[in-house]
C-alpha cells in the first residue's frame, strides 16, 4: 500500500513538472519577437511538443508577420524554414487531438503565410474543422468560413453547411465581426431570401451598437458587391462608420471603399472631402509602388492642380517598379483623370511591354479600352495586344469571353478583320445574353462601316451573321419571363444596333413583364426608360403607382431618378397630383439624409414639373448651402460637377420666374456668359435657310434676329415684334442693339431691355426650331420636358412662342419653298 502511495506521488509530481515545462514553452513561444526565436525553441523541443505548442508556433509565426509591412513580410522565409516543414508536419499528425478553435487558428494561419491550398496540412485541418462544424463557435465558424473563401471555395458544399448554420443562429448572433465575416464567406451559397435577412441583421446590428470598426462596415460592402445589390440604408450606414472613422483610415482602406463604392454605383461627397484630405497629406509618404498606385487610384481624379501635378511626376519615376495590375490601376485612374500626359502614357506603354503576357483576358480587354481612350501612339504595344487577343479568341469557349474579346479587337487602330473573328463569334451566338450580342454586332457594325472586311465574299459572311444576331436577340426577349433578368442585362446595351434593332421589342417585353414591376425594381427600369428616350404610357403609369404605394421603401436620393423619367420626357400620370405629392412629401422629409448636389437636382427635376417646395427652395437658396455645395463639387466627377452646375441655373431661373414670392436673386448671369463664351456651337443650315425665309416673309433682315440671347439667358432660334395690325417692326426703330459676338447677338443690359415697353398691342415672337432632340423616340413623337419648360418660361418672359418641329418641316406636305413659306406665314400671322 505504502509503495502504490508512493508510486501515486511520483507520478503527480511529475505530471506537475511536465505540465509547468509546457506551460513555460507556452510563454517563451507567445513571447518570441523575431521567427528565429520561434524557430529554435520548435528545433530544441521537437521531442515534448503538444498540439497546444504546435498551434501556438504556428500562430506566432503569422502574427509576427503581420506586425510587419507588407513589402518587410517574409512569409517565403518563413515557409522555406526546416522547423516550419517540423511545425507542418506534427499538426497534421497531431490533429485529431487538437482543440476545435486551435485547428481554425492553425489553418487560417497557415494560410495566410501563403502555404497552398494544395498542402496535405490544408487538406486535412480542413477536413477536421468539417467534421466539428456544428460544435464551432461562432467566432471559429466565421474565420473557418473565410479561410474557405480565401481558398475560393465559394460554392462549396462546406460553406453550404456554414450557411444553414447561420441561416438557424441569425436571430441569436450579436457579434457584428463574425457575422460581416460569415457574409462575406456565404454570400456564392445563398438564396434571395437569406440575402435579406442578413441585410436587415446587418442594419440592425449596426443601428444597436454604439461604436463599429470601419473594418465591419467594409466587409458589408463587400458583401452587397459580391452579390451585386445597392442597398441604400445599408450603404449609407456605412459610410456614416467611416465618416466617424476617418482618423483611422489609411491609404489602403480608403483605395479599397472606393473601389467598392465604384463598384456599387454609390459615392459621398462628404467622404470624398475627408478622403482627400488624407490623402494630400500622405502624398510625400508613398514611397512604395503598391501604396502609391492606391493613392493614385484615389487622389487623381479629385486632385487640385498642384497635387495633381505631384502625382504625375511620381508615377513617372516609379513606372518601372509597378506591377501588371499596378500599371493597369494607373491606366483606368487616367482615363477618369482625362490625363493626356504624353510622358507618363509613354513610361507606362514601355513598362506594360514586360507585363503583357501575364494579364488575364478580361484585364487585357480593359487594358485595351484604356490604351485606345488615351490615345496610346505605341502601334508595337497595340501590336502585341492584338495578336494576344487573337489568342485568346482562338482558345476560348466562354460566350462572355469571346464577346467581350471582339469588342475589345474593334477597338484597335487599322486592325484588318480575319474571317476567323467572324465564325468564332457566329459559333457561340445562340449561347450568349443580350449585352454579349451586343459587344459582337457594335464591333461588327463599325468593321462594315470602315470597310475592315476583306476577304472574299465578307461581305454575304457578314450580312449572314448580322441577321443571325439579329435572330438571337429578338429570341432570347421572347423567351424572357424574368423582368429582374432583363433589367440586369440592359445597363450595357446601348450603340445603333440596339437602339435601331432591339430597343422596341425590349420595350414590348417590359409591358408584357409589367405585373412583375415592385418598387424594388423601378429604379432600373426608369433608368432603362430615360436612355431609350420613349414615352411608354403603360410602363410610365405602373412605374407612378408602385412608387405611390411603396414611397418609403424607395431611397430619397433614388427617387430622382424616377422623377427625372417623368419630367424629361413630360407625362403626367394618371394620379399627377398624388405621384408628385407622395414625392416631394418623401424628400422633404428626409432632406437631413441628401447630399447637398442631390438636392440640388432634385430641385430642377421638380421645377420642370412645375413644383417648387418651399422648404427645399429655401434651403438651396441659403449661403451656407451653396458655399457647402461649392467645396463637395471641387471633389465631385466633371460630369456630375457640370450636370449639376447647369441644374441649379435652370432651378434659379425657374424659380425667379415662376415663384417671385420666394424673393430668390438671379445670381447664374456670369455663369450663363461663361458657358456661351466658351461654347463652339454654329447656326445650322436648316436654321440658316428658315432664317432667309423669315426674311423674306417680314421684308428684311431687319426684321428678325437670329440666336437671340433673352433675359434669364435663354438663347432662341429667331425673333421678331409684330404691331397690333401684325405688320413686323424694325429692330433700329425700337432701339434695340444689333451687336453681336459670335453669332449671338446679346442684349447689353438685361434690366434696361425688360423696362423697354413694346407699342401698344405689340408682340414679340419667339420661333424655334425643333429638332429630334426635342421629342421622345417612340412614334408619338411627345415634347419633351427641357423645350416644354422653355415655351412656358418664355412666355412668362412676354414671347408668343412658335415651335416648328422637325418632321413637320421636313415633311412630304412642306416639299417646296412655296409651301415652306406658306406654312411659316401661318405660324406667324395665323391662317386668315
Amino acid at each position: 500500500m505504502l509503495c502504490w502511495r508512493q508510486l501515486c506521488l511520483f507520478t503527480l509530481r511529475r505530471s506537475q513538472a511536465r505540465t509547468l515545462c509546457s506551460d513555460l514553452l507556452s510563454s517563451q513561444i507567445s513571447g518570441c519577437t523575431h521567427e528565429d526565436e520561434v524557430f529554435s525553441l520548435v528545433g530544441r523541443n521537437k521531442a515534448t511538443l503538444s498540439e497546444k505548442h504546435v498551434g501556438i508556433a504556428l500562430n506566432m509565426l503569422w502574427q509576427l508577420q503581420k506586425k510587419r509591412p507588407f513589402l518587410l513580410r517574409t512569409s517565403d522565409y518563413v515557409r522555406n524554414h526546416s522547423q516550419f516543414l517540423t511545425l507542418c508536419i506534427l499538426a497534421e499528425n497531431k490533429v485529431e487531438h487538437m482543440e476545435d478553435e486551435v485547428i481554425v487558428d492553425t489553418l487560417y494561419s497557415i494560410l495566410r503565410l501563403d502555404v497552398e491550398d494544395h498542402v496535405s496540412l490544408a487538406k486535412v485541418l480542413v477536413t477536421e474543422a468539417w467534421k466539428r462544424l456544428e460544435r464551432l463557435s461562432l467566432p471559429a465558424l466565421s474565420k473557418f468560413a473565410l479561410c474557405l473563401y480565401k481558398q475560393h471555395r465559394h460554392f462549396s458544399p462546406i460553406l453550404g453547411r456554414v450557411a444553414q448554420i447561420v441561416d438557424t443562429k441569425l436571430d441569436s448572433i450579436q457579434d457584428l465581426r463574425s457575422l460581416s465575416i460569415l457574409m462575406i464567406s456565404i454570400s456564392g451559397v445563398i438564396t434571395e431570401s437569406f440575402r435579406d435577412r442578413l441585410l436587415h441583421k446587418a442594419e440592425q446590428l449596426l443601428e444597436e451598437k454604439d461604436e463599429v470598426h470601419f473594418n465591419y462596415a467594409r466587409r458589408i460592402l463587400q458583401f452587397l458587391q459580391n452579390v451585386k445589390l445597392k442597398y441604400h440604408p445599408l450603404l449609407e450606414k456605412c459610410n456614416r462608420i467611416f465618416l466617424e472613422s476617418a482618423s483611422h483610415l489609411d491609404i489602403h482602406s480608403i483605395s479599397h471603399i472606393f473601389g467598392l463604392y465604384e463598384q456599387l454605383g454609390f459615392d459621398n461627397a462628404e467622404f470624398r472631402l475627408i478622403a482627400k484630405q488624407l490623402l494630400s497629406e500622405a502624398v510625400d509618404e508613398c514611397r512604395d509602388p503598391e501604396t502609391f498606385a492606391k493613392l493614385f487610384f484615389s487622389l487623381g481624379p479629385m486632385a487640385g492642380s498642384n497635387v495633381r501635378e505631384r502625382l504625375l511626376v511620381t508615377a513617372i519615376h516609379m513606372a518601372e517598379e509597378f506591377s501588371s495590375y499596378q500599371v493597369l490601376m494607373i491606366l483606368k485612374t487616367m482615363q477618369k483623370m482625362k490625363c493626356r500626359n504624353s510622358h507618363l502614357l509613354k513610361k507606362m506603354a514601355s513598362v506594360l511591354h514586360k507585363h503583357l503576357d501575364s494579364y488575364p483576358v478580361l484585364q487585357l480587354v480593359k487594358l485595351t479600352q484604356y490604351l485606345v481612350m488615351l490615345h496610346c501612339q505605341d502601334l508595337e504595344l497595340f501590336a502585341k495586344v492584338k495578336m494576344l487577343l487573337l489568342g485568346y479568341l482562338k482558345s476560348s469557349v466562354i460566350p462572355a469571353d469571346i464577346a467581350a474579346v471582339i469588342r475589345a479587337l474593334a477597338m484597335l487602330p487599322s486592325f484588318q478583320v480575319e474571317e476567323m473573328i467572324i465564325n468564332k463569334a457566329a459559333a457561340v451566338l445562340p449561347q450568349c445574353r443580350l449585352h454579349h450580342l451586343n459587344c459582337i454586332a457594335t464591333a461588327l457594325v463599325k468593321w462594315n462601316h470602315h470597310g475592315q472586311l476583306h476577304w472574299q465574299n465578307s461581305s454575304e459572311l457578314c450580312a449572314k451573321l448580322l441577321q443571325k444576331l439579329n435572330d438571337c436577340g429578338f429570341q432570347r426577349l421572347q423567351k424572357t419571363n424574368s423582368l429582374n433578368l432583363l433589367l440586369e442585362e440592359l445597363p450595357y446595351m446601348n450603340g445603333e444596333w440596339f437602339e435601331e434593332v432591339l430597343n422596341e421589342e425590349t420595350l414590348a417585353t417590359c409591358q408584357r413583364l409589367i405585373h412583375q414591376i415592385t418598387w424594388a425594381n423601378v429604379l432600373p427600369l426608369a433608368f432603362f426608360l430615360i436612355k431609350s428616350d420613349h414615352c411608354c404610357p403603360a410602363l410610365f403609369d405602373r412605374i407612378a403607382s408602385v412608387t405611390v404605394e411603396n414611397t418609403d421603401k424607395i431611397p430619397p436620393s433614388e427617387i430622382y431618378f424616377i422623377l427625372f423619367l417623368f419630367s424629361a420626357l413630360n407625362y403626367d400620370p394618371p394620379d399627377n397630383e398624388e405621384f408628385f405629392k407622395s414625392c416631394i412629401q418623401h424628400i422633404t422629409s428626409n432632406l437631413s439624409h441628401l447630399e447637398t448636389y442631390h438636392l440640388v437636382l432634385l430641385g430642377h427635376v421638380l421645377a420642370m414639373a412645375g413644383y417648387f417646395p418651399e422648404v427645399l427652395i429655401t434651403t438651396i437658396f441659403n449661403v451656407f448651402f451653396l458655399s457647402k455645395l461649392d467645396d463637395q463639387l471641387k471633389v465631385l466627377p466633371d460630369t456630375v460637377k457640370q450636370r449639376v452646375h447647369s441644374s441649379l441655373m435652370k432651378l434659379n431661373r425657374a424659380v425667379c420666374l415662376e415663384c417671385p414670392e420666394f424673393h430668390i436673386p438671379w445670381f447664374h448671369e456670369p455663369y450663363c456668359q461663361r458657358v456661351l463664351h466658351n461654347s463652339t456651337s454654329q447656326i445650322n443650315p436648316q436654321r440658316q435657310h428658315i432664317h432667309r425665309m423669315l426674311t423674306e416673309i417680314l421684308g428684311g433682315r431687319h426684321y428678325s434676329r437670329i440666336s437671340v440671347l433673352t433675359p434669364y439667358c435663354y438663347e432662341i432660334d429667331f425673333e421678331c415684334v409684330l404691331d397690333v395690325n401684325k405688320k413686323p417692326l424694325p429692330y433700329m426703330a425700337q432701339n434695340i442693339p444689333l451687336d453681336g459676338v459670335g453669332g449671338i447677338h446679346l442684349r447689353h443690359d438685361i434690366k434696361d431691355e425688360g423696362r423697354k415697353a413694346l407699342p401698344p398691342g405689340a408682340q414679340r415672337i419667339a420661333l424655334e426650331f425643333l429638332d429630334s432632340k426635342a421629342f421622345s423616340k417612340d412614334y408619338s413623337r411627345h415634347l419633351k420636358g427641357e423645350p416644354a419648360v422653355k415655351k412656358r418660361h418664355l412666355e412668362m418672359l412676354g414671347y408668343r412662342v412658335v415651335q416648328i418641329p422637325h418632321f413637320e418641316w421636313n415633311s412630304l406636305v412642306l416639299s417646296t419653298k412655296g409651301e415652306q413659306l406658306e406654312y411659316l406665314r401661318e405660324q406667324l400671322y395665323g391662317r386668315e
